[in-house]
């Protein structure tokens, strides 16, 4: 792995993190030293002994960053107002391998609200990988699930892995197309 364009850190304090592209939670000790070779997001790819691990925004204070604040709605907030939310954390949300998320991409196939018990809702999500046998599905899931989840009202985030229709670069956006040069 090239860390020439990598920043050195030693983490400050336990911090959780999840295996790239396994899913699996982690703690990573007080004293870790590696680097981060990505910052999308708000989340932070981390490079420590030999594996790759994908840092919360809300955990940046043990890489020595400023963490990330959770996302907000207003008072009284409205379905149409959660679901902006909802789009907008599923626009940090990036595979570790392409600097692009997940919505450019064209992976959300499905994104459907709907109110559960006292006020609070839940959120089904179907996405796709960019190939059935990409390994980074787990992960992906996990950062869908664990950002959508940080949104007030949003109890619970189902996230489905589909591969029907199979993706396809003409799914991706423009904005993604032109940066990977397929426009």
């Amino acid at each position: 792995m090239n860390f020439h364009n990598s920043e050195p850190i030693t983490l400050y304090r336990d911090c959780l993190a999840v295996l790239i592209p396994a899913g699996n939670e982690v703690t990573l000790p007080q004293g870790s030293i590696g680097y981060i070779t990505q910052s999308l997001g708000g989340s932070f790819t981390v490079y420590i002994e030999g594996n790759l691990f994908l840092i919360a925004g809300g955990d940046a204070d043990a890489l020595g960053k400023d963490p990330v604040p959770p996302p907000t709605l207003p008072d009284n907030a409205q379905d149409e107002d959660v679901e902006k939310v909802v789009w907008e954390q599923l626009k940090t949300c990036f595979d570790p391998e392409i600097p692009i998320n997940v919505v450019d991409l064209g992976l959300i196939y499905s994104c459907e609200l709907s109110k559960i018990d006292d006020g609070q809702r839940r959120i089904d999500i179907e996405m796709t990988l960019t190939a059935p046998g990409c390994g980074m599905g787990p992960m992906l899931i996990h950062d869908v699930r664990s950002k959508l989840e940080l949104i007030p009202t949003i109890e619970q985030a189902q996230v489905e892995l589909v591969f029907d229709p199979p993706w396809n670069q003409g799914m991706m956006s423009d904005a993604a197309r032109l940066q990977t040069g397929m426009m």
